[in-house]
């Protein structure tokens, strides 16, 4: 099991951008494929990106498509997300997962970055 930990959130302004890494600790991280959420305090957490192990296969969000990228660099087990031109809306701490290609759950969480972005 991999162990996450999550940087790069911030206070931006509309328009901006931001890098979010996630940092994954333990064997393996090419067998993992990864996700990012997020989640704004009293909704649902809503599904970001994900990416395969590989790095081949990613999907993103309606709510982000040409705005966020998705990557990752498994010689430095870490994840990545792009954020160009920031909307408040996407104002959330942001989590990223991970999930064993064995299992069907997610197996580890980071603790979550801050995103706020200003009018």
């Amino acid at each position: 099991q991999v162990q996450l930990v999550e940087s790069g959130g911030g206070l931006v302004q509309a328009g901006g951008s931001l890098r979010l890494s996630c940092a994954a600790s333990g064997r393996n991280f090419k067998m993992y494929s990864m996700v990012w959420f997020r989640q704004v305090p009293g909704k649902e957490r809503e599904f970001v990106a994900s990416i395969s192990g590989s790095g081949g296969s990613t999907t993103v969000a309606n709510s982000v498509k040409g705005r966020f990228t998705i990557s990752r660099d498994n010689a430095k087990n870490t994840l990545y997300l792009q954020m160009n031109s920031l909307k408040p809306e996407d104002t959330a701490v942001y989590y990223c997962a991970a999930r064993y290609y064995l299992n069907s759950n997610y197996d580890s969480w980071g603790q979550g970055t801050q995103v706020t972005v200003s009018s």
